[in-house]
């Protein structure tokens, strides 16, 4: 089991930038895979993106390619979420989650979450 404690979230005019971290406790950080959703008011729980274990691979949902880039330094125990070229329908609050396989992308699969971080772009 671990703990994920997200970061990093605020108010960002429209296309700017924010860079979400989530630091993770627990042991074997390298053997999960990370993953950030978001959740917007009134609307369910969507993939954004996933890194793998030893973060050679990545995967985004469509509507993020290009601007979202997720990373993670794993002697920091810690996975980051860049965002670029913000939209107000980027806001809504991020959650890592992590995973023991590579890729998930339905938040059913997961059972580590942390608490969220509110990410708001105003236009």
């Amino acid at each position: 089991q671990v703990q994920l404690v997200e970061s990093g979230g605020g108010l960002v005019q429209a296309g700017g930038s924010l860079r979400l971290s989530c630091a993770v406790s627990g042991r074997s950080f390298s053997n999960y895979a990370m993953a950030w959703f978001r959740q917007a008011p009134g609307k369910e729980r969507e993939f954004v993106a996933a890194v793998s274990g030893n973060g050679a691979a990545t995967s985004y949902a469509d509507s993020m390619k290009g601007r979202f880039t997720a990373s993670r330094d794993n002697s920091k125990n810690t996975v980051y979420l860049q965002m670029n070229s913000l939209k107000p329908e980027d806001t809504a609050v991020y959650y890592c989650a992590a995973i023991s396989w590579y890729p998930a992308r339905r938040p059913a699969d997961y059972s580590n979450w942390g608490q969220g971080t509110q990410v708001t772009v105003s236009s």
